[in-house]
């Protein structure tokens, strides 16, 4: 048996003889405790707004996305890109052309990126429920074309979901210069009528900036023939999409770029992390805060137990014996607090998956969800433990060494 182990745990559970040490240890397991209870709540929080923001992704961006390493366009009839055309885990293949274009509406005007997409867009992505209004996803019909706009751009032009009066949409010609005498020349201009429908996808990048309608009318106002700025696929159902984009990454060479849908938004979820980070430091930083209450405690025992310690040196106990007894003490003060707060961390996650406890904003709609999303992931929840077992550690070592040289040395031998 370990007998240092043995007699810390004995002193952590037994009764002092001053009753301040064991209200001080109780509230040494209660700071590690909450302080990990914390740290666990705070990173299933981010995760779960991380998903949450993954989710409105996955409903407007493609598994994969071809497009082109330099420069906009590529020719999508290109040999190796009709391979990758060919291959059997693909369900969806849409071609599709994006560029920067001038919105305008009766006085108001606005830069825009119009998204020219094919009529299978609806299959590639779940467009469908993100649309709002009485219309559906239409593109185009015999007579006119239509542009769907996100809502904050249809706010900001006035547009209401509904416009009679249709967009006219400027873009600069290719490959002509501008006419100082008559500049509207050097720009094609066409228009863009409503399906009675926008689309809400919750982040500012496409809700302020977009408008999707047909690849044919973004060919005709950009001036190409056959052209894409990329191509977006669905895979079928069990498709290893790791494997597959890796198998496209070989046949298209250095000249293309295939993203998954992470990769696509690697900017949104980087800063995403980055804001994980930062607090996972921060409550790290309360954490060793909290451990302070540790060394107290121990330094308050290591003074009641004085006449244990003369004790154990009379059997034969050396200083390196006695100092590894109160180190024990620390630690397992340190590991009761992290379990209990892993514990409560979890019980905590769970009510707030099932009850919704926590609400944003009071719980009136005004935002996406009406509580605050949770997801806990193993690899936190260890994370977590090790950091508390080891600041744990750490924080009484030095203290528990200094503490027991210094105020067990004075302590009167009976050799």
């Amino acid at each position: 048996m370990n007998l240092p182990f043995y007699i810390a745990r004995r002193y952590l559970f037994s009764k002092k003889k001053h009753n301040a040490i064991n209200i001080i240890s109780a509230v040494s397991v209660c700071g590690v405790a909450l302080a990990t209870l914390a740290l666990i709540c705070t990173l299933s929080v981010f995760n779960g707004f991380q998903d949450m923001v993954a989710g409105f992704f996955t409903a407007f961006d493609p598994e994969l996305k071809i497009t082109v390493r330099e420069g906009k366009v590529f020719d999508p009839h290109e040999s190796r890109v009709q391979q990758i055309h060919s291959m059997p885990e693909i369900e969806v293949w849409t071609e599709t052309l994006e560029e920067n274009a001038m919105v305008q509406y009766k006085d108001r005007q606005t830069m825009a990126v119009i998204k020219g997409v094919e009529d299978n867009f609806e299959q590639l992505t779940a467009i469908d429920s993100l649309l709002y209004g009485t219309g559906k996803f239409v593109l185009n019909d015999s007579i006119v074309d239509y542009g769907i706009l996100g809502a904050e751009l249809m706010s900001e032009l006035g547009t209401g979901i509904q416009f009679v009066d249709p967009l006219r949409i400027y873009a600069p010609k290719r490959n002509v210069r501008v006419n100082m005498a008559n500049p509207a020349a050097s720009f094609n201009s066409d228009y863009l009528f409503s399906p009675g429908a926008v689309f809400v996808v919750n982040q500012q990048k496409y809700d302020a900036r977009y408008i999707l309608t047909s690849l044919s009318f973004a060919r005709r106002l950009f001036d190409y023939d056959t052209e894409v700025s990329a191509i977006e696929i669905k895979l079928k159902p069990g498709s290893d999409t790791d494997a597959v984009e890796k198998k496209m990454e070989e046949i298209l060479g250095e000249r293309f770029v295939v993203q998954n849908r992470y990769e696509q938004q690697a900017d949104v979820f980087r800063i995403m992390e980055i804001e994980k980070f930062i607090s996972y430091l921060f409550l790290t930083f309360i954490l060793a805060i909290a451990c302070f209450n540790v060394i107290g405690s121990l330094s308050m025992l290591i003074l009641d137990k004085r006449d244990d310690v003369d004790t154990l040196r009379n059997l034969g106990a050396g200083d390196r014996l006695i100092a590894r007894i109160f180190l024990f003490e620390g630690r397992l003060i340190s590991v009761f607090g992290a379990g209990i707060g892993i514990i409560l961390g979890l019980l905590l996650c769970f009510l707030q998956q099932k009850f919704g406890l926590i609400s944003l904003g009071g719980g009136d709609g005004s935002f996406v969800v009406d509580a605050y999303p949770v997801s806990v992931h193993v690899t936190d929840v260890l994370l977590v433990f090790v950091t508390v077992i080891a600041v744990g550690f750490l924080s009484v070592w030095y203290p528990v060494k200094y503490l027991s040289r210094r105020l067990l040395s004075a302590a009167p031998s009976c050799e």
